[in-house]
């Protein structure tokens, strides 16, 4: 089978010509990939649809929950401030049969729940339904507490909770004008009555019901904004609707509606059918059980998708029109200059050095012949320079020699100097050649350029000396040397710029000379030096000459520029030196090292 798939399929593309190659090639890349990529398209835009949906859905059902426990809560409040207000219950539970203090009763509980409902406007009604018959009633906030209650659900409810906080939905109630007029019922929209048995703590002694009439607008307002494409409802712990947008379904059970796996979790999502269709249901609970239940039709999900496919696929088979075309073309195109490009290159090979560029394009392939053609002509300077290179090689061999042998000879040199002058008792001219050879032995110190700041501190030591003997009086070097400082790396000759810069331009009293401090010390990461003397000092314009690119101020700017410039590339930018002057005040000289060492 392996050798079939060869002789059929494989050795046929090998014998190719590189256009028909490319021209295969490139048409596999795209259609295979296009199949791949509507099939994975279509499933990946359902999936993240999907998902975006439902993270849409649980995100309105999780703000919708929290909106709705808070105003709960806040309802819980106000009704636990009449709860616990002391000369409520007193009012309420006072004996008026010889009296006529109900008058002050009526003008406190009068003020206080007219006060309660002007601050608190999604309240549409409140009423304390009283127990004490000496009390007469307003029918407006104070009622009876008769026997008939007892066929409303919250009267129920409330009457079992031991001065808990309850809530009932009750719908809305369209009695006829003869009732309304009887007071036998009341016309009332669809609501939640906030029920309380009014104990104050003494499970014994009730003495009354609080009611709080909500509106149900005022809890759907919760959910109004959200209901585009979607279909929300607030449910009871048992399914019942509490709010939604048909205000028909309240008091109905949800699950009646919505066929699907509820469950018995508090929170969660299913497919379920909702007015004969499939959608996503997506429900929340809160702390006293109710839900926030969120629908979406998964079959508008689905076409949204598909609409989306159809344009996709419909744009990626003009797109694979049109590459072939431009496949064939470029393929075309491209195999004629290849095969130029392999001409020349034969003519390379056989030594014709003088070739023209097949291609004056500036793409891959014409950069490719404009650089074969520089090749040749470069192959041609090459085997003449060759030669001169190999001579220049060994000349620089044997001058490095020489350069080794030249410190031997400067040593014994200065050794017979110091020899005679210790026959002629000059002790001076012997210190000094002395200090010299030291400064010579350390500095060529065969050929280092990194050394430790405890050898530079020994060479620019020795430099200094051999000034004090030509200066004699007028050089006075201090040193703040930390110990930690002696290890670390510095390039060599660092130090002696600066003392000579110091010596030539900054001695300007005879008589009092100049005082140097030099200072080592380890900031964090960082070897810090200092160099300060109190010469003359320079002038800003002074300062620039010898910083700057020019040579402008003789041997020893340049020392200074060089030292910088030895810094920085041993080191990195981020150190070398920096010089602070003032004219009659003197020159203060930092230099800065990394601990770590070279680059």
């Amino acid at each position: 089978m392996p050798g079939l798939i060869y002789r059929l399929l494989i050795r046929p593309f090998l014998n190719m010509h590189l256009r028909n190659k490319l021209f295969v090639v490139f048409g596999l890349v795209s259609v295979v990939p296009l199949i791949f990529f509507a099939v994975y398209s279509y499933e990946t835009m359902k999936s993240e649809l999907t998902r975006q949906m439902y993270s849409n859905m649980l995100s309105t059902t999780d703000q919708i929950g929290s909106n709705l426990k808070m105003k709960l809560d806040s309802y819980s409040k106000v009704s636990s401030s009449l709860y616990l207000d002391s000369r409520l219950r007193d009012f309420l539970t006072m004996d008026y049969s010889d009296n006529n203090q109900y008058v002050d009763a009526y003008e406190y509980i009068n003020s206080s729940f007219r006060n309660l409902l002007v601050t608190n406007t999604d309240l549409s009604s409140v009423t304390v339904y009283t127990t004490n018959l000496t009390l007469p009633t307003d029918q407006v906030f104070i009622k009876r507490a008769e026997n008939d209650l007892m066929r409303y659900p919250w009267y129920s409810l409330a009457s079992k909770s031991y001065g808990s906080v309850t809530f009932t939905v009750m719908p809305a109630t369209n009695p006829t004008s003869e009732q309304v007029t009887q007071g036998l019922e009341e016309r009332k929209p669809s609501r939640i009555v906030l029920a309380r048995l009014l104990d104050n703590n003494s499970l014994n002694y009730p003495y009354g019901i609080l009611t709080m009439d909500i509106p149900e607008v005022d809890i759907y307002a919760l959910m109004a904004k959200e209901n585009n494409n979607k279909e929300l409802f607030i449910v009871s712990e048992d399914g019942a609707i509490i709010s939604g947008k048909d205000k028909s379904k309240i008091n109905h059970n949800l699950k009646e509606f919505v066929r699907g796996d509820w469950g018995n979790s508090k929170a969660g999502s299913f497919i379920g059918m909702y007015k004969g269709e499939r959608v996503f249901v997506v429900f929340n609970s809160i702390d006293n059980g109710w839900k926030t239940v969120s629908i979406v039709s998964y079959n508008s999900l689905l076409m949204n998708v598909k609409i989306a496919f159809s344009r996709l696929f419909t744009i990626a088979i003009a797109s694979l029109i049109l590459s072939i075309i431009l496949i064939y073309i470029t393929a075309r195109w491209f195999t004629i200059r290849i095969e130029k490009l392999l001409q020349l290159t034969r003519r390379i090979e056989s030594e014709d050095f003088d070739v023209q560029a097949v291609s004056t394009w500036h793409d891959e392939v014409g950069l490719l012949s404009f650089a074969m053609m520089k090749m040749a002509r470069r192959m041609k300077e090459l085997i003449n320079e060759v030669y001169k290179k190999e001579i220049a090689k060994k000349e620089a061999e044997m001058s490095m020699l020489q350069a080794q042998i030249n410190p031997h000879f400067l040593y014994n040199t200065l050794a017979s100097i110091s020899s005679l002058a210790m026959r002629s008792g000059d002790n001076r001219i012997q210190d000094m050649v002395t200090h010299l050879a030291k400064f010579y032995r350390i500095s060529l110190n065969k050929g280092k350029t990194i050394v430790g700041f405890a050898e530079e501190l020994r060479l620019t030591k020795s430099y200094i000396a051999i000034q004090q003997l030509r200066f004699e009086g007028l050089l006075h070097i201090h040193y703040d040397i930390e110990e930690a400082a002696l290890p670390y790396p510095v390039i060599k000759l660092m130090l002696q710029p600066f003392i000579e810069n110091a010596i030539n331009h900054g001695i300007w009293d005879d008589e009092a000379g100049i005082n140097v401090i030099i200072k080592a010390c380890i900031q964090e990461d960082t070897l810090v030096l200092h160099v300060i003397d109190d010469g003359m000092g320079m002038r800003p314009e002074k300062l620039e000459r010898i910083l700057g690119e020019e040579d402008g101020d003789g041997a020893s700017g340049y020392g200074i520029r060089n030292v910088d410039r030895r810094i920085k590339l041993t080191f990195g930018d981020s150190y070398g030196v920096h010089i602070y002057s003032r004219l009659g005040i003197g020159t203060a000289v930092q230099i800065l090292i990394p601990c770590r060492g070279a680059l």
